[in-house]
């Protein structure tokens, strides 16, 4: 090899070695636990706002099931205390 073949096969080199440093430096950046956990967090927080909003558009739409659902489960919940109430009564 000639000189100038070895200085431009270092010059080369040295440039794909800046390449795997700079995706290194920004993997390790994306792989920032702390970065993780702030894009889940988000990522959570937006499919709750999104979960939580199409539900008030099915209330919307549907009152009269929805009044039914939660007379349904208010009643079951309370089971023990309306039972007690007509236990009293005898």
């Amino acid at each position: 090899m000639t000189s100038a073949k070895v200085a431009a096969a270092e010059i080369e080199a040295a440039l794909a070695r800046q390449r795997v440093m700079m995706t290194v430096g920004q993997l390790q950046d994306r792989l920032n636990p702390r970065k993780l956990a702030l894009n889940a967090s988000r990522d959570v927080a937006d499919a709750g706002t999104a979960a939580l909003t199409a539900s008030v558009e099915t209330v919307k739409r549907n009152p009269g099931p929805t009044a039914g659902f939660a007379a349904v489960a208010g009643l079951f919940l309370a089971r023990h205390r309306i039972v007690g109430l007509f236990r009293r009564g005898r």
